[in-house]
């Protein structure tokens, strides 16, 4: 086999590392391409979730909006929120009932000895 002579040698090698450094641009422009799709993936799962949160909350503003448009309505959230009652109303408490409590559990040792009688 014949040896090539230097220069072209050194052709094949300047060539041979140009294609390396094109290859690794390429990998390095997919990788790119790679996470930013990734981050888009990520950004649409929490769009969507933002937006079931606003569906929820704009149901909940039509049901008081529809609620509000009422006069029994109107006059329950003002006195809900200011405490205020139409002339001649009194305040009720309802106060719960008290439970009575139940006798502390005995260890065992004092079960022992009020078996044997002290």
């Amino acid at each position: 086999m014949t040896r090539k002579p230097a220069r072209t040698r050194l052709r094949d090698y300047v060539f041979a590392a140009l294609l390396t450094l094109v290859i690794i641009w390429l990998i390095s422009l997919i990788w790119g391409i790679a996470r930013k799709e990734e981050i888009a993936r990520s950004t649409v799962g929490e769009t969507r979730a933002e937006l079931a949160l606003l569906e929820e909350r704009r149901q909940t503003l039509d049901a008081n909006l529809t609620e509000l448009s009422t006069d029994r309505g109107q006059e329950a959230s003002l006195r809900q929120s200011f405490g205020v009652a139409r002339p001649g109303e009194d305040v009720i408490i309802v106060v719960p009932r008290e439970e009575p409590l139940a006798p502390p559990e005995r260890l065992w040792w004092q079960k022992a000895l009020d078996l044997i009688g002290f």
